[in-house]
């Protein structure tokens, strides 16, 4: 075995034993770990698998929800779903598993920070889901989605309302007014769009929001005031922007 392979075996070693799960065909794990901008790399990108990856984590938590919250309405479960599923749930689960040591980009998106990098570790997770599931069914990735969602499935402010909803209640209650976003930038390709957006009440500093629909950018936006002005409590360890 060369030096080289040696060390990709050494990586896939590590990464496996970080997420619990031994992969049957090891290279669909390399292919969930490599963004489309890597060069010369066989085997393909995660986009695929991050689009099954998105359904398959959308299934396991709706599930979840469904059995531990027998009384909740649907709206309830639908708030807790959309805040479990979110780019925000996944780059934090990317994060406790320190995934970035093992994505492999290319150059230019090497050089991202902040949100834009958050994305793809979150990216990452949905594709490894995929291909847990692809590799060992439906049991694994179940397995690998309840370690690492159930906690946050039962927190209390995994309830949390819609943000737009609350921001706009909250402006009525303070300001008499109703907030007003806009649209200030959209970068990147067509396929990976990131939009950025500014949220404005009259009377109350705006706030920035970056996602890669306009929608999220919006409801990061508006989480942006909520959590500046106190309505919601910042979670442990987030830095003001």
């Amino acid at each position: 075995m060369t030096r080289a392979s040696t060390k990709q075996a050494d990586l896939i070693a590590r990464v496996q034993e970080r997420l619990g799960y031994r992969f049957a065909k090891p290279e669909r794990l390399e292919r969930a770990l490599t963004h489309a901008s890597t060069r010369g790399v066989t085997g393909g990108n995660y986009e695929r698998l991050e689009f099954l990856g998105d359904r398959v984590l959308g299934l396991c938590v709706a599930e979840l929800l469904f059995d531990h919250f027998g009384k909740a309405s649907e709206g309830e479960l639908s708030v807790r779903l959309n805040q479990l599923v979110s780019a925000q749930a996944c780059s934090e689960v990317a994060d406790e598993l320190q995934l970035h040591e093992f994505i492999r980009t290319g150059a230019d998106v090497k050089m991202l920070t902040g949100k834009r990098m958050a994305n793809v570790r979150a990216d990452v997770v949905e594709s490894l889901i995929a291909a847990i599931y692809l590799d060992g069914g439906l049991e694994a990735a179940r397995g690998f989605i309840h370690r690492h969602w159930k906690g946050r499935a039962l927190a209390e402010e995994a309830a949390r309302r819609d943000a737009k909803t609350e921001l706009q209640e909250w402006a009525h209650q303070r300001f008499g007014v109703t907030p007003v976003y806009r649209v200030t930038g959209r970068d990147g390709p067509d396929h990976d769009p990131v939009f950025t957006v500014v949220v404005e009440i009259d009377g109350a500093k705006p706030a920035q929001g970056e996602s890669r629909s306009k929608r999220a950018a919006e409801q990061d936006a508006a989480t942006a005031i909520l959590e500046r002005e106190g309505v919601w409590e910042r979670p442990a360890g987030q830095a003001d922007d």
